[in-house]
């Protein structure tokens, strides 16, 4: 599964071809971040689930 800091991989790369983002917030709604270009997208969770292909790098729990 996914949580909030987590960097996932989605299927389809994004405008500046980096594949990577941020999961900056949770809620009914997820904001991601592009790891290169620090863009910001909100989609809802249902959609996210949808394109989410994997996660890269989990975030410890602290």
């Amino acid at each position: 599964m996914y949580g909030l800091g987590d960097i996932v991989e989605m299927k389809k790369p994004h405008a500046c071809q980096t594949n990577s983002w941020e999961i900056i917030r949770m809620g009914m709604d997820i904001k991601i971040r592009c790891e290169k270009c620090r863009h910001i997208v909100m989609m809802p969770r249902r959609e996210f689930e949808k394109k989410m292909k994997r996660v890269l790098v989990k975030k410890e729990d602290q």
